[in-house]
């Protein structure tokens, strides 16, 4: 290609094919013949037939394949990243937090705040633990930096609100006491798996 017929830019149209120019119904004779074919083809028939098939064992057999939502709800998978949640410990009860601030420092949407002190102990102590559900998008980022494993992504995804204020979770976020002995070590996207020890592979010390 020389540079003239480069910097041609019409140079593609005389190359252009026309498709089906032709094939086109012009009047409606030819339209509902049109229609005719296609319906004749077997096609529309065998999507009938498994409409009707399925309808068949929704009616007669028991074997409904819709659901019913809210009464009845999908399982989640233990990876998917819903509203979060903050553990605790299974011995004491006591929140997992330490107060690093490693997640609020990670939120890339800035929606995690927390307050912190010193106690008479010289320890962390969390006064307060806020998350915005309005501006929160679910990343797992906070998830994966803790430590502690003490804040995962749990089940719940209903979280729907008329108001803002709504949004910023405190208390609900941790764990109730009296549901303690039903937490799970592996609760959601962000804790260690059950087979995690299964798949760390061992190696022998080099000294």
């Amino acid at each position: 290609m020389g540079l003239e017929e480069f910097k041609d830019r019409n140079i593609g149209v005389k190359n252009y094919i026309t498709v089906q120019d032709d094939n086109y119904p012009k009047t409606n004779g030819e339209v509902f013949k049109q229609i005719v074919k296609r319906s004749l083809k077997g096609e529309l028939f065998t999507g009938l037939k498994i409409t009707f098939n399925m309808m068949r064992e929704a009616l007669f057999k028991g074997k409904m394949h819709t659901v019913q939502y809210p009464a009845e709800k999908l399982p989640i998978g233990p990876r998917y990243r819903a509203v979060h949640k903050l553990l605790a410990l299974l011995e004491s009860g006591e929140n997992r937090c330490i107060g690093c601030g490693l997640c609020e420092k990670i939120c890339i949407s800035n929606c995690i705040k927390m307050d912190t002190k010193i106690d008479e102990n010289s320890r962390k102590e969390v006064l307060e633990y806020t998350i915005n559900m309005g501006r929160c998008i679910f990343c797992g980022y906070c998830a994966e930096v803790c430590p502690e494993l003490a804040i995962v992504h749990g089940q719940r995804y209903e979280n729907a609100s008329e108001q803002r204020a709504h949004f910023a979770l405190k208390e609900d976020l941790l764990t109730p006491l009296d549901k303690l002995h039903l937490q799970k070590e592996y609760e959601g996207f962000g804790a260690v798996s059950p087979d995690a020890d299964e798949k760390i592979q061992k190696t022998p010390l080099q000294y």
